[in-house]
């Protein structure tokens, strides 16, 4: 046989399995930004859930007769820092959590004693800061789940991704984000 002969198919060969390996990396690239912007968004609602309880004690001193919400407030609070199973488990309890939250913010409007107070208008920022790198951090995860699951799910990708267990991934919905920023307060 000659050396051409036995070429065309060697190099055939090559270029494909080249092609497989770099379909691989790039699958495992992807899920390693993806479980990075995970860990991150998990860190930013931790960052939150460490803010509450200041809050709520500071809430507290001033609305004592907010006591249901206060309390709603807490119990969630708990169900979401003990909540770390999948995005979409955790979207239904941080839905809940962010909307007694913003409920809570809401009538806070009512006590300008409470408005005034430095402790609360320093932890009422750090919370809206907090909230905008929430935010930030999901839209990072989103955008590489989306990634993931195009490769994932496009051809020739998806044979590779088939054969080595790649998955698509969920993203992480939060409805009506826009009400779950705390309320500016003008003083």
């Amino acid at each position: 046989m000659e050396p051409i002969a036995l070429a065309i198919p060697a190099a055939i060969l090559g270029i494909l399995l080249l092609s497989i390996v770099v379909m691989y990396n790039g699958l495992v690239r992807i899920r390693n930004h993806c479980d990075e912007a995970w860990s991150n968004v998990e860190t930013e609602l931790k960052r939150r859930y460490n803010l509450i309880p200041n809050l709520v004690d500071t809430v507290k001193g001033y609305a004592a007769h907010e006591r249901a919400l206060l309390d709603e407030v807490v119990r969630l609070r708990e169900e979401c820092s003990h909540n770390w199973g999948s995005p979409g488990q955790q979207a239904d309890t941080e839905q809940r959590f962010q909307s007694a939250l913003h409920g809570l913010l809401v009538r806070v409007e009512n006590y300008p004693d409470l408005k005034a107070n430095a402790n609360f208008l320093a932890l009422q920022e750090e919370l809206a800061n907090t909230e905008n790198r929430i935010q930030a951090a999901r839209r990072f995860y989103n955008g590489n789940v989306r990634d993931n699951n195009n490769r994932v799910q496009t051809f020739p990708s998806a044979i590779i991704a088939t054969l080595f267990g790649f998955n698509q991934r969920e993203h992480f919905k939060l409805e009506d984000t826009a009400m779950a920023a705390p309320p500016a307060f003008i003083l």
